[in-house]
């Protein structure tokens, strides 16, 4: 495996850091967008996209936070630090990175037609949804991604290009469980499929190592169900 970051230009004339992370063997592979909570792209949105690499995965995790603090990282334990960065984003910006990073896939990374997918975290679960909507992926896993009907994603739901995975904690005070259960029931209503687990003794942003709410049963079968799930939309994988 090897990693390196790259600018990549984004349709409204900025430029955004990507990190990538490459499979050992030199092949066509799946890609995968690895879409990073409020945190930035820090050590565990890296060790994720270091993780698909060791499955066979193209792995690139896009800057969002680009256009407000380039390079942006923090830990996890004042979130007024990246308040104003989440604020700041937009839909159309959001599109427009998602947009950049699977054009990236496409082009130099040299992911073919059908094998691109997207997983994310928290904001970065809200951005899988999205990039679900604007972008042909094969399958996309949301984990605890909050706000997607306030966002006015839910309303797009028949937008949806692929199968979408949803996981969920129950514990999780920051996302009732009125919210997945109102996408639950607009994605049946407009027939696309999707999967939804919601882990009863989870919390918010449980797959998380580095987070206090970190819970080691839901992220290791959350991690599997993951990886089953998107192999059977890329197809073989060439670790």
């Amino acid at each position: 495996m090897t990693t390196q970051y790259r600018d990549v230009r984004v349709e409204d004339g900025t430029s955004m850091r990507v990190f990538v992370a490459r499979p050992a063997r030199a092949s066509k592979h799946p890609g995968v967008i690895v879409l990073q909570e409020a945190f930035g792209v820090n050590a565990h949105i890296r060790d994720v996209a270091e993780r698909f690499a060791r499955e066979g995965y193209l792995a690139v995790a896009p800057e969002l936070f680009h256009r407000t603090a380039p390079g942006f990282e923090s830990g996890y334990g004042d979130f007024s630090i990246v308040k104003p960065h989440m604020d700041a984003m937009t839909v159309p910006a959001m599109s427009a990175d998602l947009r950049a990073a699977h054009h990236w896939l496409m082009g130099e990374g040299d992911v073919g037609p059908g094998r691109s997918t997207a997983v994310g975290f928290c904001m970065g679960g809200r951005a899988a949804f999205l990039a679900n909507l604007i972008l042909p992926l094969a399958g996309s896993v949301s984990f605890y991604g909050g706000s997607i009907a306030k966002w006015g994603l839910l309303e797009r739901a028949p937008e949806l290009h692929a199968p979408q995975l949803f996981f969920w904690g129950g514990l999780d005070k920051d996302i009732p469980t009125e919210q997945h259960r109102a996408i639950d029931d607009t994605l049946k209503a407009v027939g696309k499929p999707f999967v939804t687990v919601e882990f009863s003794d989870a919390q918010h942003g449980f797959h998380c190592d580095q987070r206090s709410d970190y819970n080691p049963d839901a992220a290791a079968e959350t991690w599997a169900l993951t990886l089953a799930f998107l192999e059977r939309r890329v197809g073989e994988r060439n670790a």
